[in-house]
C-alpha cells in the first residue's frame, strides 16, 4: 500500500527486495498462492458452462451445445430475478453500512475506557462470535429469537407486546438478517479500528488538549483523520461485496416463507445448481454477480484515488 503525499520519498531501489534473507519470508507464500490458484482461478475456466446447455454426462469439456446468451436471457425472465437483486443490494448495502459505522463507533467508544482490563475483557466478548461459524451461530440465532421460547420474546411478552416471528415474516427478516451479520462480524472491525488508533501520535492530543480542546473535538480533529485512511481502505474492500449478501447466514436462516424479502442471488445459484440441476443458468447467474462486483470494487479504487488521495497498489 502506498499513500500519496506532497513528501516526495526517495526511489524504491527495487535490487534489495529479494535478498538472502528475504528467501524465506517469500517461500511463506507459496502455500497461499497454491489454494488461491486451486480455488479461485482453476474454476474460472467452468464459466464456460453459462454459454452452454450443460449436461453433465458429457464432462466439462466433453461436446456441449453452445447456446450463446440463451442462459442470461432465460435467468432475466424469470419472475423472481429482480426481487432477488432486490434483496441481494439492500441487504449487502446496509452490511457494508453498519459494518464500517458500528466497529468505528465502538472502537471510539472504547478508545474513551481507561480501565485497561475493562476495555481487553470487552474486545475479547463482542470479538469472539467473529469465531463461530454461521452453522452454530444460527442455531444461538433461532434459540433466541423462538416465538414460544426465546429470550427475545419472553422479554417483549413480559412487556405486554406479542411474539415476533423474527425468521417467518417478511416484515422483519431482513433487519433480522442484518443485525445479526452486525452482531457477528462488528468486533473484527472493532479490533483494526483500535489498532489504527494506537498509530497515532499522542503528542497530537497533547497538542490539542493545550489549544483547549475537549475528548470529543479530540476523536473528532485528532482520532477520525487519524483513522481515515484504515477507514478508507475498510470501505473500498468492502464495496467489493455489495452483490454478496452472506450466503452462509441467510441459508442457515431462512425458509420459503421468507422468499419474498430474504431470498438473495448466491441462494438462487444454489437452487439453480444443485437442487434443479440447472448448472447453465446457475453458471450464469454467477458471473453476472462476479463482473458487477468487479466493476464497483474498481470504482471503489477510483474513487478512493480521485477523493481521498489514497491508493491501495
Amino acid at each position: 500500500m502506498a499513500q500519496k503525499s506532497g513528501v516526495s520519498l526517495p526511489p524504491l531501489n527495487r535490487q534489495k527486495i529479494f535478498t538472502r534473507s528475504s528467501i524465506p519470508l517469500h517461500l511463506m507464500l507459496i502455500p497461499g498462492i497454491v489454494v488461491i490458484f486451486i480455488f479461485h482461478y482453476i474454476p474460472l475456466a467452468g464459466l464456460v458452462i453459462a454459454f452452454q446447455r450443460f449436461v453433465p454426462a458429457k464432462g466439462m469439456f466433453g461436446d456441449q451445445r453452445w447456446i450463446g446468451l440463451e442462459n442470461f436471457e432465460y435467468i432475466f425472465s424469470m419472475p423472481n430475478t429482480l426481487n432477488v437483486l432486490r434483496n441481494t443490494v439492500v441487504i449487502a448495502f446496509a452490511k457494508i453500512v453498519l459494518g464500517l459505522v458500528v466497529p468505528i463507533a465502538v472502537a471510539l467508544m472504547l478508545n474513551e475506557l481507561s480501565q485497561r482490563r475493562l476495555k481487553k475483557g470487552i474486545q475479547t466478548i463482542i470479538y469472539f462470535p467473529h469465531f463461530i461459524s454461521w452453522i452454530i451461530f444460527a442455531t444461538i440465532i433461532e434459540s433466541l429469537l423462538s416465538p414460544s421460547s426465546g429470550l427475545v420474546n419472553r422479554l417483549l411478552n413480559a412487556l405486554g407486546m406479542e411474539s415476533i416471528y423474527f425468521l417467518a415474516d417478511n416484515r422483519f427478516f431482513q433487519g433480522t438478517i442484518i443485525l445479526t451479520d452486525v452482531w457477528k462480524s462488528f468486533g473484527y472491525g472493532t479490533v483494526v479500528y483500535m489498532a489504527a488508533i494506537t498509530s497515532i501520535d499522542p503528542s497530537l492530543y497533547e497538542a490539542a488538549a493545550i489549544d483547549g480542546a475537549g475528548r470529543w473535538q479530540q476523536t473528532v480533529h485528532v482520532t477520525l483523520p487519524g483513522m481515515r485512511m484504515i477507514i478508507v481502505l475498510m470501505m473500498v474492500l468492502s464495496l467489493g461485496n455489495v452483490l454478496n449478501a452472506g450466503f452462509d447466514q441467510v441459508y442457515n436462516l431462512y425458509s420459503p416463507v421468507v422468499y419474498e424479502t430474504g431470498d438473495i442471488i448466491d441462494t438462487m445459484v444454489y437452487r439453480l445448481g444443485l437442487e434443479s440441476a440447472q448448472f447453465g443458468p446457475a453458471s450464469a447467474v454467477s458471473l453476472f454477480k462476479s463482473i458487477v462486483s468487479m466493476a464497483f470494487i474498481s470504482a471503489s479504487y477510483l474513487i478512493a484515488d480521485k477523493c481521498f488521495d489514497y491508493r491501495l497498489f
